[in-house]
Order: structure tokens, then C-alpha cells, then sequence
């Protein structure tokens, strides 16, 4: 996986998860928690998912076929939508079960420091995991928020990392306060309101990853920055004297394919045409190195054609581009 696809981030959230699973199912034991159980398998539900993400980075890698002509660029998202429905269906039903569960039979917590010490070490195992998620996200995400990070970030596994790191202490501090009330108060209950608390999180966490995981399974266009690189570059105001119209998709967080009609001198050969052509390509890939897949089509410009966008036949589907005339 490339450094965009945030190994680092992922093998740290995976031993963190590992080592708080493993403590959290002990606290449980001692205790009877039920936070701490639906915590344990929330820690283990991540840790198979940060699994995920290795396997759908490394699937990635693989060459070429030609069944799959365009590779296999793909595979890292469906692996992080795959993410989203574990965290949904294994993580917050099942804390939902087990916090409805405990409301409707509460019963004292047992060993108390037990959940109270697990809680407080897995703060900090979470803590340092999602700093380094924090530190690896910054060197992508220049001034953009994180909010816009997260909704239009190509590589998924940041975004998905980030907001797992999130809701895991989110939910460790709903857990810590569950218990917390229920020692204070000596009910039970409180444990049961924490836990179900920690479902609604995971819940509410999944679906955003399995939005924004399905508009990239779908096919999202380059971001207007390499958008315009692209058009730039296309276009040296002599061979090629426009862009008529264009589209990208990502085959891949670091795969571009980009289709483009462009404007030619209308007295060019068929071999100064050729040549005009290579010569736009590698611009392109000058410019915007992950534009891989390049189709380039010559044409008069026509205020006409222009005008008709890149596919007449279809709905409109984006802003045409005009060339300069």
C-alpha cells in the first residue's frame, strides 16, 4: 500500500485494538460489565477491520488483467465499505443488544477496578493510535478541514482509521462514565444506558463510512485541483488549442483515467495529430502522475459539439468545458 493508504495509521490502530480486546474481555470477566463487553468486541470488530484494510491494500497491488483491464485499484474500497458493515452489524447491534439486556436486568459491577483500570490504559492505547492517525492525515490533507477530508479523500483508509480511532474513545469516555454512575449510584442500569450509548455511536460512525465508502465504490471524478492541472496541461496553444469537453474517474485512490476531447489545428496531418496527441499525454502525466489511463480524442472545435458535452446520448452528468476560440 502506498503512504497515501496510511500503513503506518492502520498497524498502529491494530495493535492498540488488539491489546485493549484482549484487557477489555478480562475486565468483563472480573466485572460482569456489560460496557465492557459490548467495548471488547467493538475492540475486536476494529482490529479485523484495520485487517481488512491491509488485505484490500495489498489485493490492490495486483496487475492488470484482462478481464480486469483497469486493474484492481478498487479492491481498497470495497474493503473499507466491508469495514462499515462490521462496525455496524458486529460493533453497535451488538452493544445495542447487550446494553437493552442490561437495563431490563441490571445487576452491581464486581471488581470495580477491573473496567475502571482497563478503561483508563485503553484511553491512552487509543489516544497514541489516533494521534499517529492525526499525524499521517495531516500530511495529506494540506488546509482543507477534517471534515473535507473525510468526505473527499480518495484513499479510504485514513478517513476510516480516523473515525474509528474517534468513536473508540468516544466510546471508551460514554463506557467510564457508564460504570462511573453505576458505582456512584449502586444501579446497574447506568451500566445498560453507557452501552447502548456506544451502539448508537457505532452506528452513527458506519453509516457515515458507508456513504462516503459507496461514492467512491461508484466512481468519483479527480478534485478540481487536478482537474485544472489536467486541462493545463492539455493544452500548449498551438497543437492543441482546447479542451471541448473531458471526464475523470478514479480506478484507484492513485489510479486517474481521464477521456478528453480536444481541440486540433484543423490543417494538421494525421501524423502532426498523432504527435500532438503523445505530447498532451505526457504533459498530463508530467502534471498529475497519477493520470495512468489517458483516451484522447481530436477535434475541430465546434461551438456545436462543444455545447452537446461528452456524451449527447446520456443525461448531463458534469460541467462541459469549452475550448478558447
Amino acid at each position: 500500500m502506498s503512504a497515501s493508504g496510511g500503513t503506518k495509521a492502520i498497524v498502529a490502530a491494530l495493535g492498540a485494538n488488539l491489546a485493549i480486546a484482549v484487557s477489555k474481555f478480562v475486565a468483563f470477566a472480573f466485572s460482569g460489565s456489560s460496557s465492557m463487553l459490548a467495548e471488547g468486541v467493538h475492540s475486536l470488530a476494529d482490529s479485523g477491520n484495520q485487517a481488512l484494510l491491509l488485505v484490500g491494500g495489498k489485493k490492490a497491488q495486483r496487475e492488470a488483467t484482462p478481464q480486469h483491464p483497469f486493474g484492481y485499484g478498487r479492491e481498497r474500497y470495497i474493503y473499507a465499505f466491508l469495514v462499515s458493515i462490521i462496525l455496524f452489524s458486529v460493533g453497535g447491534m451488538f452493544a445495542l443488544y447487550e446494553g437493552y439486556q442490561k437495563i431490563l436486568h441490571p445487576h452491581e459491577l464486581d471488581n470495580w477496578y477491573w473496567p475502571v483500570g482497563v478503561l483508563v490504559f485503553a484511553i491512552i492505547a487509543e489516544s497514541i493510535s489516533f494521534r499517529t492517525a492525526i499525524k499521517e492525515s495531516n500530511a495529506l490533507r494540506g488546509k482543507k478541514s477534517w471534515k473535507d477530508f473525510v468526505r473527499h479523500a480518495k484513499a479510504p483508509e485514513l478517513p476510516v482509521v480516523l473515525l474509528e480511532d474517534l468513536g473508540a474513545l468516544v466510546g471508551l469516555i460514554l463506557a467510564l462514565g457508564g460504570v462511573g454512575l453505576a458505582l456512584l449510584t449502586g444501579e446497574g442500569v447506568w451500566d445498560g444506558i453507557g452501552t447502548l450509548l456506544i451502539g448508537i455511536l457505532l452506528i452513527l460512525i458506519a453509516v457515515v463510512l458507508a456513504l462516503e465508502t459507496k461514492s467512491l465504490l461508484l466512481g468519483e471524478a479527480a478534485g478540481a485541483e487536478e482537474v485544472a492541472k489536467i486541462e493545463k496541461a492539455l493544452v500548449d496553444g498551438d497543437s492543441v488549442t482546447g479542451v471541448i469537453h473531458m471526464r475523470t474517474l478514479h480506478l484507484g485512490p492513485e489510479e486517474l483515467l481521464v477521456a478528453a476531447k480536444i481541440a486540433v489545428q484543423h490543417d494538421d496531418t494525421a501524423t502532426e495529430v498523432a504527435t500532438a496527441i503523445n505530447a498532451a499525454e505526457a504533459r498530463v502525466r508530467e502534471s498529475v502522475p497519477i493520470a495512468r489511463v489517458i483516451y484522447l480524442e481530436p477535434d475541430i472545435y465546434s461551438d456545436v459539439e462543444a455545447a452537446k458535452g461528452p456524451d449527447p446520448e446520456a443525461s448531463p452528468g458534469g460541467p462541459v468545458q469549452t475550448a478558447d476560440h
